[in-house]
């Protein structure tokens, strides 16, 4: 067989152009199903929490477990990787928490790329950073602190077309784009009646 070097391009394209979509699939687990070292990490903080569940999620790209509740008024994430390591914390937030500077930003983006588009859901990210401890992490997103290092990732729906597509982007602090995917229904392995 001959080595087809056009084949062999066509193909990394191909895989590139997954790269850029989440099919995303969460399982519910029990406490006792999520990592221990992860648990005993986020513990003090689901003392006074409410609604308290833990997941394991599957993507096109990684495999993550992730804890989320409520705690006060706001709803939190907090995802850790395969082996227990702590990725990062999120909660959800409106429009008017975000910096005027940075939401402009971001409103510059979306009204540059895409014609008609629908905002449906804001989280705040702190993403682990190099040398900080995963207790510094936590502390800062639990006091809610606006930090150079926070992350907005937002959910939005938008016409391409005719018809309309979800899509997944996440936004650095100053509202400059660091990632945008298509986001996919997760499928379902049973028939809903």
């Amino acid at each position: 067989m001959k080595f087809n070097p056009i084949l062999l391009f066509m193909l990394v394209m191909l895989q590139f152009g997954f790269a850029q979509n989440k099919y995303e699939r969460e399982s519910r687990i029990d406490q006792e199903e999520f990592p221990q070292a992860s648990y005993i990490l986020i513990q003090k903080y689901l003392e006074d929490a409410k609604r308290v569940r833990f997941y394991l999620e599957t993507d096109s790209i990684k495999k993550s477990y992730e804890a989320k509740f409520k705690k006060g008024r706001l709803h939190y994430s907090v995802e850790f990787d395969e082996e227990g390591k702590l990725e990062d914390v999120e909660f959800e937030i409106k429009e008017q928490d975000i910096p005027n500077d940075t939401w402009g930003s971001i409103l510059f983006y979306l009204d540059e790329n895409h014609q008609k588009y629908r905002v449906k859901k804001i989280q705040q990210q702190y993403p682990v950073l190099d040398g900080q401890s995963n207790e510094k992490l936590l502390h800062n997103a639990f006091q809610n602190l606006i930090l150079p290092e926070v992350n907005y990732e937002l959910v939005f729906s938008a016409k391409k077309d005719k018809e309309f597509q979800e899509y997944e982007a996440l936004f650095d602090a100053q509202g400059q784009l660091i990632r945008i995917r298509k986001s996919f229904p997760p499928s379902y392995d049973h028939v809903l009646y």
